[in-house]
């Protein structure tokens, strides 16, 4: 697959576009794109990578992407249904005029910031309804609809940052980063080793290290860990398998190896991660 710098398709009606991809349009690689995103996850959960960031989603999550944020959202399974509400729109929908009033100093902040976030609780279920609702519209409803989901969130600290100040000001993504990614996607339950990864990418070892942590901004093996730690996330939550048989299944041959990274990436032991799921 080729690694895309997406173009929005906007029909003359629109200064945004908000609609509804489902399999096999959900499916999509690492990309790009100018537009910021609003993406409302309503079938279907798998890995997402945004930025440097790579965790689990699942039906009800909400994320708001800024301009030229790399991203990708795979699923678990390859016949399980993908589908999400996505809303995509520039910085400039209004004009400089209007986005330059003091009414809108926070939605313009919020612009500003090179972030990926995660909505949570009030703020997550409040900026779902309003989505749906801008879906259904059109005309000037939807457009103040979506000045109020970009005013809650900008107004709220109900979110998690998952990747900060991710700056990637290149016109074009290397092909090569997407060989990496799928690479790792379809064996991180092996062993893999940088002779693996840099024959993919068809460079020495040293230069496929500096190439990967100046594209995703981290070293091969933290990016390894997270997909790892979040495979063993989702069977913490998912299934009541014990926690020693989750280690050997996420990758992992050490239990000492699994808790340390474990713990490094979500800040708490596995035990205590499915407690608190579960609770």
């Amino acid at each position: 697959m080729k690694t895309l710098i997406q173009k929005i398709h906007l029909e003359q009606s629109e200064s945004f576009a908000c609609r509804l991809y489902k399999t096999p349009q959900f499916e999509t690689n690492w990309h790009k794109h100018e537009e910021y995103e609003l993406i409302l996850i309503t079938e279907g959960n798998g890995t997402a990578m945004i930025g440097d960031f790579v965790g689990e989603y699942k039906k009800g999550d909400v994320f708001f992407l800024a301009s030229n944020l790399p991203h990708w959202f795979r699923k678990h399974q390859p016949k399980m249904i993908g589908c999400a509400l996505v809303i995509h729109f520039t910085k400039n929908i209004l004009g400089e005029t209007i986005t330059a009033l003091p009414e809108l100093k926070n939605i313009n902040q919020l612009l500003q910031k090179n972030n990926g976030i995660q909505l949570d609780k009030k703020l997550k279920k409040e900026t779902t309804e309003l989505m749906l609702q801008i879906h259904q519209n059109n005309g000037f409803n939807r457009l103040i609809q979506l000045l109020e989901c970009l005013q809650k969130i900008a107004n709220s600290n109900l979110y998690k940052i998952i990747t900060k100040d991710f700056t990637d000001d290149s016109n074009k993504v290397n092909p090569a980063i997407e060989k990496i990614i799928d690479y790792s996607f379809r064996n991180y339950l092996n062993p893999i080793s940088l002779k693996d990864v840099a024959a993919i990418a068809d460079m020495s070892i040293p230069t496929f290290c500096r190439f990967f942590k100046k594209n995703i901004k981290k070293p091969y093996f933290d990016f390894l860990q997270d997909i790892r730690i979040s495979h063993a996330c989702k069977l913490l939550t998912n299934t009541t398998k014990p926690i020693m048989d989750i280690c050997y299944e996420s990758g992992y041959n050490s239990w000492a190896h699994f808790s340390k990274q474990f713990k490094q990436t979500k800040q708490i032991t596995p035990s205590t991660y499915r407690k608190q799921f579960e609770e």
